[in-house]
Order: C-alpha cells, then structure tokens, then sequence
C-alpha cells in the first residue's frame, strides 16, 4: 500500500511547477482525490500562465506562489506562508533544475569552464535544494509517513560517467545527490517518517532537454505525463530504508 493511502488529508508542495515535469506533476496529482492540497511554485508569472489557469479552476485544492529558490529568505518566507495554513506536508517534489539558460550551455572541454556559470549551476541545481531541506524541517516534522524528492540526472552519477563534459551540470547535481543523502541522515533524526530521495527522470521532452535530444532515441524520450506517472511509481513504491538513495524512473538505484 501507497503512505498516500495511509493518510487522510496529504498535502503536497510542487517547487519549480510553471512547465515541464513540476506542471505535470500538478496536473496529474489534481486528477488524485487521495490529494487534499496542493502548493506550486513559479519564478515568473510570465512563464506560469498555464498553472494559473489550473490555479482559477481548482482554486480551492491549488495555491501558486512565487519563489526563486536561490533566494533563502523567500523560500522562509513562502514555507512560512504554507505554515500559517497547515502543520504538515506529505510530499514535496522540487523540480527546479538548470542545464542551459542564455550564455550558460553545457561545456564540452576545459576551454569553456566559467566561474560565473559555474556558480549558476550549483545556486540553481544543489544551494536551493538544501536550502530547501533547511526550512522544510518543521513541516516534516509530524507521525504521518512522507517523502521530500529532488529531481536529479543520471549525469550526475560520478560512478556512471563515461564520457566526461557537461562540468557545471554533472557537478552540480553530484553535489545534490551529496545534500540529500546528508539531509536524509540528518532527518532520520528529527523526523524520522520522511524518506528523502533523488530522482533521474530520463530523457523528458521539455524545454531544458530540447536542445539536446537529436541522438535520443524515440523510445528513450519520454512524455512529460510517462515521466510524471513513472516518477510518482517510484514514490509510492519507496519503503523505509530508502531514504538517502537515488532512483531512476524505472525504480532501479544508481551508482554515486
């Protein structure tokens, strides 16, 4: 049995939910009637115009708010926003993830290494995250089972790397593999019913991975949706002595 079923009113935060996989989490966790209440996230209206829509229809279950998660006094101030309204959170996703944005693109040699992007890569896909973890803690901290998921990469598995490049970005999300496995440690202390987890999507057709997915074959490239209703399977299925590990979509645990 799912810990969603073994809850009666499970609430749920969805950080980084205007497009790709963060949306289509909404989306599909809106169809469950198992979910009471949902939390999303964007960093620019401008680029959350279809989980507003969502917002107007389900006004009642979805609460959109406003975070850049390299902001630590924001993400204060938005947990402290969803603290007002209620003590606990069951599941928390945080899809926010950064691979190419404007002068930033993945480096394919030494000779591309900038300490700017460098620094871009680890505020985006690692410092939030733990920042995160930080002000989640008294959410977390109740007898209901619950997971906090971090959307990671296979690229960043150290163990799995074979063809070098991509140094911000498989840097980065080693580095929130690293975090979560300490943040798993230290949560088995202070609130021992929430398994924390990171998770490797595979190849998604969104945004971040477009630009990229020329050598991905059709059968390796996932919906959105597929993505979300694997994902969510690995969820559901995780038991207690799977805090600290990092999963692909398929279940199976990767190398560090």
């Amino acid at each position: 049995m799912s810990f969603i079923d073994e809850i009666n009113h499970v609430n749920v935060l969805i950080i980084g939910a205007s497009q790709g996989i963060g949306l289509g989490f909404v989306k599909k966790l809106l169809q469950d009637d198992r979910i009471a209440k949902i939390y999303a996230t964007y960093r620019r209206l401008d680029s959350a115009s279809d989980l507003v829509v969502l917002q107007d229809e389900y006004s009642r279950r979805l609460t959109c708010i406003s975070l850049n998660i390299t902001d630590e006094l924001q993400i204060a101030e938005v947990l402290q926003q969803i603290s007002n309204e209620t003590n606990k959170l069951h599941l928390v996703i945080n899809c926010v993830g950064l691979l190419h944005d404007g002068n930033i693109q993945p480096e394919k040699s030494l000779r591309q290494i900038n300490s700017e992007n460098l620094l871009r890569y680890f505020q985006v896909n690692s410092i939030g995250a733990i920042l995160l973890a930080k002000h989640l803690l008294p959410l977390f901290r109740h007898d209901d089972k619950s997971v906090f998921a971090n959307i990671s990469a296979k690229l960043g598995s150290i163990g799995d790397n074979q063809l070098g490049g991509w140094y911000g970005y498989r840097a980065s999300k080693a580095a929130l593999n690293m975090f979560m496995r300490n943040v798993a440690i230290e949560y088995s202390r202070s609130c021992p019913k929430t398994t924390v987890v990171t998770l490797h999507p595979g190849t998604t057709d969104t945004r971040l991975s477009r630009p990229f997915q020329k050598n991905v074959s059709a059968e390796k490239l996932f919906s959105v949706e597929r993505t979300v209703s694997q994902l969510l399977a690995v969820i559901e299925q995780l038991q207690d002595g799977d805090s600290g590990q990092f999963f692909s979509w398929d279940g199976s645990q990767l190398p560090w």
